[in-house]
Protein backbone atom coordinates (compact mmCIF):
# COMPACT_ATOMS: atom_id res chain seq x y z
CA UNK A 1 0.00 0.00 0.00
CA UNK A 2 1.38 3.29 -0.47
CA UNK A 3 -0.04 7.25 -0.97
CA UNK A 4 -0.88 7.50 -4.72
CA UNK A 5 -2.99 3.98 -4.06
CA UNK A 6 -4.51 5.87 -1.26
CA UNK A 7 -4.98 9.24 -3.58
CA UNK A 8 -6.62 6.74 -6.10
CA UNK A 9 -8.81 4.96 -4.14
CA UNK A 10 -9.99 8.63 -2.62
CA UNK A 11 -10.40 10.09 -5.97
CA UNK A 12 -12.31 6.91 -7.63
CA UNK A 13 -14.47 6.57 -4.56
CA UNK A 14 -15.82 10.48 -4.95
CA UNK A 15 -16.54 10.55 -8.80
CA UNK A 16 -17.28 6.25 -8.51
CA UNK A 17 -16.58 6.10 -12.66
CA UNK A 18 -12.79 4.75 -13.66
CA UNK A 19 -12.50 6.78 -16.64
CA UNK A 20 -13.33 10.07 -14.93
CA UNK A 21 -11.14 9.35 -12.15
CA UNK A 22 -8.35 8.61 -14.58
CA UNK A 23 -8.77 11.61 -16.40
CA UNK A 24 -8.96 13.51 -13.29
CA UNK A 25 -5.65 11.89 -11.55
CA UNK A 26 -3.88 12.30 -15.13
CA UNK A 27 -3.22 8.21 -15.44
CA UNK A 28 -4.38 5.44 -17.55
CA UNK A 29 -7.36 3.69 -16.89
CA UNK A 30 -5.87 0.34 -16.87
CA UNK A 31 -3.24 1.89 -14.33
CA UNK A 32 -6.14 2.78 -12.27
CA UNK A 33 -7.78 -0.71 -11.92
CA UNK A 34 -4.66 -2.39 -11.18
CA UNK A 35 -3.73 0.01 -8.29
CA UNK A 36 -7.36 -0.64 -7.07
CA UNK A 37 -6.80 -4.41 -7.69
CA UNK A 38 -3.53 -4.56 -5.37
CA UNK A 39 -5.07 -2.27 -3.03
CA UNK A 40 -8.04 -5.09 -2.27
CA UNK A 41 -5.63 -8.15 -2.51
CA UNK A 42 -3.47 -6.36 0.32
CA UNK A 43 -6.51 -5.40 2.22
CA UNK A 44 -8.43 -8.74 1.61
CA UNK A 45 -11.61 -7.11 0.54
CA UNK A 46 -13.52 -5.74 -2.20
CA UNK A 47 -13.65 -2.20 -2.25
CA UNK A 48 -15.86 -1.40 -5.35
CA UNK A 49 -18.74 -3.48 -7.56
CA UNK A 50 -20.39 -2.28 -10.78
CA UNK A 51 -23.55 -0.42 -10.69
CA UNK A 52 -24.77 -0.54 -14.81
CA UNK A 53 -21.50 1.39 -16.14
CA UNK A 54 -20.53 3.09 -12.66
CA UNK A 55 -19.28 1.67 -10.13
CA UNK A 56 -20.14 2.02 -6.38
CA UNK A 57 -18.51 1.44 -3.06
CA UNK A 58 -18.88 -1.40 -0.83
CA UNK A 59 -19.65 -2.07 2.81
CA UNK A 60 -15.94 -2.33 3.32
CA UNK A 61 -15.27 0.36 1.05
CA UNK A 62 -16.98 2.97 2.63
CA UNK A 63 -15.65 2.54 6.02
CA UNK A 64 -12.32 2.79 4.39
CA UNK A 65 -13.26 5.61 2.34
CA UNK A 66 -14.21 7.81 5.84
CA UNK A 67 -10.02 6.72 7.36
CA UNK A 68 -8.74 7.14 4.15
CA UNK A 69 -10.23 10.68 3.84
CA UNK A 70 -9.30 11.37 7.88
CA UNK A 71 -5.96 10.03 7.08
CA UNK A 72 -5.03 12.07 4.10
CA UNK A 73 -6.81 15.36 5.42
CA UNK A 74 -4.23 15.22 8.23
CA UNK A 75 -1.10 14.40 6.07
CA UNK A 76 -1.94 17.22 3.93
CA UNK A 77 -2.38 19.82 7.06
CA UNK A 78 0.61 18.48 7.63
CA UNK A 79 2.32 19.18 4.43
CA UNK A 80 0.64 22.50 4.27
CA UNK A 81 1.74 23.62 7.69
CA UNK A 82 5.44 22.42 6.70
CA UNK A 83 5.37 24.49 3.56
CA UNK A 84 4.45 27.79 5.60
CA UNK A 85 7.18 26.95 7.85
CA UNK A 86 9.70 26.71 5.19
CA UNK A 87 8.40 29.85 3.98
CA UNK A 88 8.95 31.24 7.08
CA UNK A 89 5.51 31.21 8.88
CA UNK A 90 5.53 30.03 12.00
CA UNK A 91 5.95 30.59 16.51
CA UNK A 92 9.01 31.91 17.86
CA UNK A 93 9.88 31.04 21.80
CA UNK A 94 11.19 33.87 22.92
CA UNK A 95 12.92 34.43 26.33
CA UNK A 96 14.32 37.77 27.53
CA UNK A 97 15.64 39.64 30.73
CA UNK A 98 12.56 41.10 32.44
CA UNK A 99 14.54 44.58 32.17
CA UNK A 100 14.60 44.44 28.18
CA UNK A 101 10.79 43.64 28.30
CA UNK A 102 10.02 47.34 28.75
CA UNK A 103 11.12 48.45 25.49
CA UNK A 104 14.50 46.49 23.87
CA UNK A 105 11.82 43.25 23.33
CA UNK A 106 8.35 45.13 22.13
CA UNK A 107 10.45 47.44 19.75
CA UNK A 108 12.78 45.00 18.33
CA UNK A 109 9.57 42.26 17.76
CA UNK A 110 7.22 44.85 16.15
CA UNK A 111 9.69 45.66 13.78
CA UNK A 112 9.94 42.27 12.87
CA UNK A 113 6.45 41.70 12.38
CA UNK A 114 5.88 44.73 10.67
CA UNK A 115 8.86 43.54 8.14
CA UNK A 116 6.83 40.02 7.73
CA UNK A 117 3.35 41.56 7.42
CA UNK A 118 2.30 39.30 5.02
CA UNK A 119 3.18 36.18 6.84
CA UNK A 120 1.50 34.54 9.69
CA UNK A 121 3.78 34.69 12.78
CA UNK A 122 3.38 34.90 16.34
CA UNK A 123 5.71 34.75 19.60
CA UNK A 124 5.64 33.21 22.81
CA UNK A 125 7.38 35.36 25.29
CA UNK A 126 9.34 34.50 28.85
CA UNK A 127 11.12 36.66 30.94
CA UNK A 128 13.96 35.38 33.62
CA UNK A 129 17.46 35.57 34.61
CA UNK A 130 20.19 34.46 32.23
CA UNK A 131 20.86 31.36 34.06
CA UNK A 132 17.17 30.20 32.94
CA UNK A 133 17.11 31.90 29.99
CA UNK A 134 20.28 29.86 28.75
CA UNK A 135 18.45 26.59 30.48
CA UNK A 136 15.51 26.76 28.05
CA UNK A 137 17.24 27.41 24.87
CA UNK A 138 19.70 24.17 25.83
CA UNK A 139 16.26 22.19 26.81
CA UNK A 140 14.39 23.13 23.78
CA UNK A 141 11.65 25.07 25.62
CA UNK A 142 13.06 28.85 24.00
CA UNK A 143 14.53 29.02 20.27
CA UNK A 144 16.11 32.15 21.25
CA UNK A 145 17.40 34.07 24.22
CA UNK A 146 18.47 37.89 24.97
CA UNK A 147 20.59 37.42 28.43
CA UNK A 148 24.20 38.26 30.03
CA UNK A 149 26.97 36.18 28.30
CA UNK A 150 27.83 32.86 29.61
CA UNK A 151 31.49 32.20 29.09
CA UNK A 152 31.08 27.90 30.06
CA UNK A 153 28.44 27.92 27.44
CA UNK A 154 29.75 26.51 24.25
CA UNK A 155 27.27 24.65 22.64
CA UNK A 156 25.55 28.17 22.40
CA UNK A 157 26.49 31.26 20.34
CA UNK A 158 26.30 34.67 21.93
CA UNK A 159 26.08 37.97 19.68
CA UNK A 160 26.26 41.20 21.64
CA UNK A 161 23.11 43.01 20.41
CA UNK A 162 22.89 46.09 22.81
CA UNK A 163 24.49 47.66 26.17
CA UNK A 164 23.65 49.34 28.87
CA UNK A 165 25.57 51.75 31.73
CA UNK A 166 25.97 50.73 35.43
CA UNK A 167 25.60 52.75 37.93
CA UNK A 168 25.56 53.18 41.80
CA UNK A 169 21.96 53.38 43.61
CA UNK A 170 21.66 54.37 47.22
CA UNK A 171 18.53 55.56 49.68
CA UNK A 172 17.97 58.79 49.31
CA UNK A 173 19.03 59.39 52.95
CA UNK A 174 22.10 58.08 52.45
CA UNK A 175 25.87 59.22 53.33
CA UNK A 176 26.50 58.81 49.46
CA UNK A 177 23.20 60.58 48.20
CA UNK A 178 24.94 63.91 47.81
CA UNK A 179 27.70 62.70 45.47
CA UNK A 180 27.17 63.35 41.42
CA UNK A 181 29.99 60.91 41.02
CA UNK A 182 31.41 57.76 43.37
CA UNK A 183 34.79 55.70 42.96
CA UNK A 184 34.33 52.11 43.72
CA UNK A 185 36.53 52.16 46.54
CA UNK A 186 33.91 54.65 48.79
CA UNK A 187 31.47 52.02 48.68
CA UNK A 188 33.02 49.05 50.24
CA UNK A 189 31.84 50.48 54.16
CA UNK A 190 28.52 50.05 53.03
CA UNK A 191 26.26 46.71 53.22
CA UNK A 192 24.93 45.91 49.57
CA UNK A 193 21.85 44.29 48.42
CA UNK A 194 23.48 42.14 45.62
CA UNK A 195 22.35 39.90 42.78
CA UNK A 196 22.35 36.38 43.22
CA UNK A 197 24.22 33.68 41.91
CA UNK A 198 21.78 32.92 39.34
CA UNK A 199 21.86 36.05 37.90
CA UNK A 200 24.67 37.03 35.16
CA UNK A 201 24.82 40.76 36.76
CA UNK A 202 26.45 38.86 39.75
CA UNK A 203 29.95 37.42 38.20
CA UNK A 204 29.98 41.27 36.54
CA UNK A 205 29.78 43.22 40.19
CA UNK A 206 31.97 40.60 42.11
CA UNK A 207 34.67 41.06 39.21
CA UNK A 208 34.76 45.09 39.21
CA UNK A 209 35.78 44.58 42.85
CA UNK A 210 38.11 42.02 42.36
CA UNK A 211 39.78 44.10 39.87
CA UNK A 212 40.39 46.65 42.49
CA UNK A 213 41.00 44.14 45.25
CA UNK A 214 38.42 44.67 47.35
CA UNK A 215 35.43 43.14 48.86
CA UNK A 216 32.04 44.25 49.36
CA UNK A 217 29.29 43.70 51.89
CA UNK A 218 26.38 41.46 51.17
CA UNK A 219 23.41 42.11 53.10
CA UNK A 220 20.76 40.61 50.41
CA UNK A 221 20.97 38.87 47.11
CA UNK A 222 18.24 39.39 45.22
CA UNK A 223 17.28 37.86 41.28
CA UNK A 224 15.85 40.88 39.76
CA UNK A 225 17.35 44.57 39.17
CA UNK A 226 13.95 45.65 39.48
CA UNK A 227 13.49 44.31 42.78
CA UNK A 228 16.83 45.32 43.79
CA UNK A 229 15.83 48.96 43.17
CA UNK A 230 12.66 48.32 45.38
CA UNK A 231 14.77 47.66 48.48
CA UNK A 232 17.11 50.22 47.85
CA UNK A 233 14.29 52.87 47.78
CA UNK A 234 13.45 51.40 50.94
CA UNK A 235 16.76 51.81 52.77
CA UNK A 236 17.70 48.32 53.07
CA UNK A 237 21.05 49.28 51.38
CA UNK A 238 22.87 50.50 48.41
CA UNK A 239 23.82 48.47 45.12
CA UNK A 240 25.15 48.19 41.71
CA UNK A 241 22.59 47.98 39.07
CA UNK A 242 22.09 48.52 35.29
CA UNK A 243 21.00 52.57 34.35
CA UNK A 244 17.39 51.52 33.66
CA UNK A 245 14.24 53.77 33.09
CA UNK A 246 12.90 52.41 36.46
CA UNK A 247 15.05 54.05 39.11
CA UNK A 248 13.95 58.12 37.88
CA UNK A 249 10.77 56.59 39.30
CA UNK A 250 11.81 55.32 42.64
CA UNK A 251 12.26 57.38 45.77
CA UNK A 252 16.58 57.32 45.47
CA UNK A 253 19.57 58.27 44.31
CA UNK A 254 21.16 57.41 41.09
CA UNK A 255 25.27 58.16 40.99
CA UNK A 256 27.29 57.66 38.36
CA UNK A 257 30.82 55.18 39.03
CA UNK A 258 33.83 56.80 38.35
CA UNK A 259 36.99 55.17 36.93
CA UNK A 260 34.96 51.76 35.88
CA UNK A 261 35.77 51.44 32.37
CA UNK A 262 32.51 49.02 32.30
CA UNK A 263 29.13 48.88 30.49
CA UNK A 264 26.69 45.69 30.66
CA UNK A 265 26.23 44.05 26.99
CA UNK A 266 23.03 42.03 26.25
CA UNK A 267 23.55 39.14 23.96
CA UNK A 268 21.00 37.04 21.77
CA UNK A 269 21.78 33.47 22.60
CA UNK A 270 20.82 30.75 20.48
CA UNK A 271 21.68 27.15 19.85
CA UNK A 272 25.23 26.27 18.34
CA UNK A 273 25.05 23.84 15.24
CA UNK A 274 21.37 22.63 15.47
CA UNK A 275 18.64 23.00 12.57
CA UNK A 276 16.79 26.36 13.12
CA UNK A 277 13.63 26.66 11.31
CA UNK A 278 13.15 29.32 9.03
CA UNK A 279 11.08 31.90 10.86
CA UNK A 280 13.31 31.76 13.75
CA UNK A 281 16.55 32.21 11.72
CA UNK A 282 14.87 34.88 10.18
CA UNK A 283 14.44 36.87 13.07
CA UNK A 284 17.89 36.21 14.33
CA UNK A 285 19.45 37.59 11.31
CA UNK A 286 17.00 40.62 11.38
CA UNK A 287 17.64 41.48 15.28
CA UNK A 288 21.88 41.53 14.10
CA UNK A 289 21.16 43.65 11.25
CA UNK A 290 18.80 46.04 13.21
CA UNK A 291 20.66 46.35 16.75
CA UNK A 292 23.79 48.29 17.67
CA UNK A 293 25.10 47.05 21.09
CA UNK A 294 26.91 50.25 21.46
CA UNK A 295 23.75 51.80 21.91
CA UNK A 296 22.33 52.07 25.16
CA UNK A 297 19.42 51.20 26.04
Amino acid sequence: MNLHHLRYFETLATVQHYTKASKLLNITQPSLSNAISLLEAELGVRLFEKDGRNIILTKQGKVFQGYVEKSLNTLDTGIDTLEKISSGFGRIELSFLQILGTSFVPEIVRGYLAANSDKEIDFGFHSGVTSEIITGIKEREYDIGFCSYMQEEDDLDFFPIASQELVLIVPLDHPLAQQKTVDLRDTIDYPYIAFSQSSGLRAIVDDLFKKINQNYQIQFEVEEDQVIAGFVSQGFGISIVPNMPLLDSLPLKKIELVNLSWERIFYLAIPKNIYLPPVVYHFKQYVLQNTDYKHLI
